[in-house]
C-alpha cells in the first residue's frame, strides 16, 4: 500500500458539511470508500486509499463548498498523507489547526473548519 491511505473523521455540522469536506479531499486522494450518507449520524468517517496517481497538490480551493456550521476534522494516516490532507483542507476552508500527534508510523491531526 502506498503512503496515501487516510482516515477522516468528521463531527459537527451536518451530513452535507461532511460531504463537502470529503469532496474537497478527492482531488488529492481520489474517491473515498463512500461519501457520508447517514442523515442521523453525529460523526462521519471516510477512508481514502489514494494511489500514486493522486495529485500531490490536489484541486481543492477553487469553487470549494461552504460549510453551514463548524466541523471538527481528524485526519489519520502516514505523515505525508496527513500533511497533504491538512494542506488541502486549509486551502479549501477557513481552518484552525488544533494539533498533531505522531506515532511510530502514523500521524493524527485535528482541524476545526469554520463557515
Amino acid at each position: 500500500m502506498s503512503g496515501t491511505q487516510l482516515t477522516v473523521t468528521l463531527s459537527g455540522g451536518g451530513t452535507d458539511d461532511a460531504r463537502a469536506v470529503v469532496r474537497a479531499l478527492e482531488g488529492t486522494f481520489g474517491a473515498p470508500d463512500e461519501l457520508p450518507a447517514d442523515e442521523n449520524a453525529t460523526v462521519h468517517t471516510a477512508t481514502f486509499d489514494g494511489g500514486t496517481d493522486a495529485s500531490p497538490a490536489g484541486s481543492a480551493g477553487a469553487g470549494a463548498e461552504r460549510l453551514s456550521a463548524p466541523v471538527t476534522v481528524t485526519v489519520q494516516g502516514a505523515p505525508e498523507a496527513v500533511r497533504r490532507a491538512s494542506d488541502t483542507l486549509t486551502r479549501a476552508f477557513t481552518a484552525r489547526d488544533d494539533g498533531i500527534v505522531s506515532g511510530d508510523q502514523e500521524q493524527e491531526r485535528q482541524l476545526l473548519l469554520v463557515p
